[in-house]
């Protein structure tokens, strides 16, 4: 679906642009102004993006983030990525969601945050170290 938006065979907002990335409304907007930023080149996830796409996606995500806060009057901005099946992707190209946030909007991300086992906390991130 994203790749019809690039070549033009499906209309979108557009937002904003770069050589590499393109910022555009999600059609399903969780709050007033989500975006999503995907590279041009098609890739699936975070697993498969070179560096050089993922920079420029990242640096356009908070540019469009900069604008929700300073145009739309966001109090925050949820960014996030989601890669394979276990974790809600739907859409398998690249994308990184910017969701503005507002004091009170009615959206709730599905986990709530508890403290961890620490010895756990510190076996994962020793497994997670180079």
């Amino acid at each position: 679906m994203f790749c019809k938006i690039l070549d033009g065979e499906l209309p979108a907002d557009v937002v904003a642009q770069s050589d590499r990335a393109l910022a555009f409304a999600d059609i399903n907007p969780a709050t007033r102004g989500h975006t999503l930023v995907i590279p041009r080149k098609h890739v699936a996830d975070v697993h498969e993006i070179s560096e050089r796409d993922l920079v420029a996606v990242a640096l356009l995500a908070k540019e469009v983030a900069d604008r929700a806060r300073e145009r739309l009057g966001a109090d925050g901005v949820n960014l996030l990525h989601s890669a394979g099946r276990a974790a809600w992707q739907v859409v398998f190209h690249f994308h990184i969601h910017v969701i503005p946030r507002y004091v009170g909007d009615p959206l709730r991300l599905p986990w709530v945050s508890t403290p961890g086992e620490q010895t756990e906390i510190a076996s994962a991130a020793a497994a997670l170290r180079g």
